[in-house]
C-alpha cells in the first residue's frame, strides 16, 4: 500500500529549521496520523509524502512560500496596554483569542511600549524554510 489521497498515514517526523535546529519531532513519541489529501498536514509535505511505502524515509525542504508563508508586518498590531492582561505583559508570550468568525487566533508579545503592547500575528514559523526528516509508518485505508 502506497500514500495516496483517502489513506490513513502515520509518520514519524523531524522538523528543524535555521538557525535554531529541531523545533518539534516526534521521534520516540505517538506518531502522527493523518489522512492523505485532507489538508490536516502542510500541503507540500503532503505532496512530497505522495507515492511513499511503509518504512520509506524522506528529507523534504519547504519553502516559507509553500509552508506557513512569509512574515508580514501587517500582522504586527498595536493595542492599547490595557487590553493585554499585566501577567501577559512580556515580550515572547503568547496570547489566546478570537476573530470575528470565532477562529482561535494566537499572538505573541512582540514588543512593550510605554502605553502600548505590539503583538504578532504572524504563525511562528512564517519565513522560515522547514526541513522534514519524515519516516512512513503504517498506511490504512481511512476508517469510516
Amino acid at each position: 500500500m502506497v500514500v495516496e489521497a483517502g489513506k490513513q498515514v502515520s509518520i514519524e517526523y523531524t522538523l528543524s529549521i535555521e538557525p535554531e535546529g529541531v523545533v518539534d519531532s516526534n521521534v520516540d513519541a505517538d506518531p502522527l496520523t493523518y489522512v492523505q489529501g485532507a489538508q490536516q498536514i502542510v500541503p507540500a509535505l503532503e505532496k512530497a509524502l505522495e507515492g511513499l511505502n511503509v518504512g520509506d524515509t524522506t528529507e523534504v525542504s519547504i519553502s516559507p512560500q509553500d509552508g506557513y508563508g512569509e512574515r508580514s508586518e501587517e500582522a504586527l498590531q498595536e493595542v492599547s496596554m490595557s487590553q493585554v492582561p499585566e501577567e501577559a505583559r512580556k515580550v515572547g508570550v503568547v496570547l489566546q483569542g478570537r476573530d470575528q468568525s470565532g477562529g482561535v487566533v494566537n499572538a505573541r508579545v512582540a514588543e512593550i511600549k510605554d502605553t502600548t503592547v505590539v503583538l504578532d500575528l504572524n504563525h511562528p514559523l512564517a519565513g522560515k524554510t522547514l526541513q522534514f526528516n519524515v519516516k512512513i509508518l503504517d498506511i490504512q485505508e481511512q476508517s469510516a
